[in-house]
């Protein structure tokens, strides 16, 4: 009786280490789903960052008429009339 029941006992015992080292919710699965938050949670940062970039451009477009000319000049390459474009290209070294 005494044996059986230890026999019970170590195999319930090895069958909770079993599910501690390997399956979902082991110690692995848990770093793993860790490592992953701090990877989101990077990118969440960046996001946050890009968005309040973003928005500080939008209410400048929003509140100054000159945003709009620079915004028009720089990014989208408009030119006024009466300008002259120049375009300089650097020699490449091949």
């Amino acid at each position: 009786m005494f044996k059986s029941t230890v026999t019970v006992l170590v195999m319930f015992l090895l069958a909770l280490q079993w599910r501690l080292w390997q399956g979902g919710g082991s110690i692995a699965d848990v770093l793993r789903l860790n490592s992953l938050i701090s990877n989101q949670n990077g990118e969440i940062e960046t996001l946050v960052h890009r968005n309040k970039q973003l928005e500080a451009s939008v209410q400048a477009l929003k509140k100054h008429p000159s945003a709009i000319e620079e915004h028009a000049r720089y990014q989208l390459g408009m030119i006024k009339t009466q300008e002259s474009f120049l375009q300089v290209v650097e020699p490449s070294n091949l």
